[in-house]
């Protein structure tokens, strides 16, 4: 199989993760699930990412859809559009699966996955990221891990704009 197609076939929907997620389980590997809008990929993602992706066997991405974007981050935003969103992640060696979502939050899909842990950045507490009901109901763990200060995609674009 060719890179190129090794990177696509990491895209899922949330009906098609569901017989990985089943080998997986099979497996007994652990699913870390985190989500995001990612529109401009940086160093901070790949730190935080990176490090999340160590909590498990499995990293699945949940990633806004680019009418989602508009809705969380305005009209003039997503920069990249859902389907490049969706490759560059899924280049990344320790994503295992990238599954695009409508929703302003990723709560449908996180009831879908049942990740064992739930990772998200340290400007949030745990108790108040969404999806930390299901997770610990399911017997998993939710974790913050500390951003990389001065990366963000905001920050980026004031930069570039200044």
């Amino acid at each position: 199989m060719d890179q190129l197609n090794r990177i696509i076939n990491k895209i899922y929907t949330t009906d098609s993760i569901q017989s990985k997620i089943a080998q997986w389980r099979f497996k007994n590997e652990k699913i870390v699930f985190s989500n995001g809008c990612f529109d401009i990929l940086h160093r901070g993602h790949i730190e935080y990412l990176a490090q999340a992706a160590d909590f498990g066997a499995r990293l699945i991405i949940g990633l806004n859809s680019d009418t989602s974007v508009r809705r969380i981050k305005g009209n003039d935003r997503p920069l990249q559009d859902q389907v490049s969103r969706s490759i560059l992640l899924a280049a990344l060696s320790f994503i295992d699966a990238v599954i695009v979502f409508d929703e302003d939050t990723p709560y449908e899909l996180i009831k879908n996955v049942k990740p064992d842990f739930l990772v998200k950045g340290n400007d949030y507490k745990a108790e108040d990221i969404v999806g930390y009901d299901i997770v610990k109901q399911n017997g998993g763990d939710v974790i913050t891990i500390k951003l990389v200060e001065g990366y963000s995609t905001s920050s980026i674009v004031k930069r570039m704009n200044q």
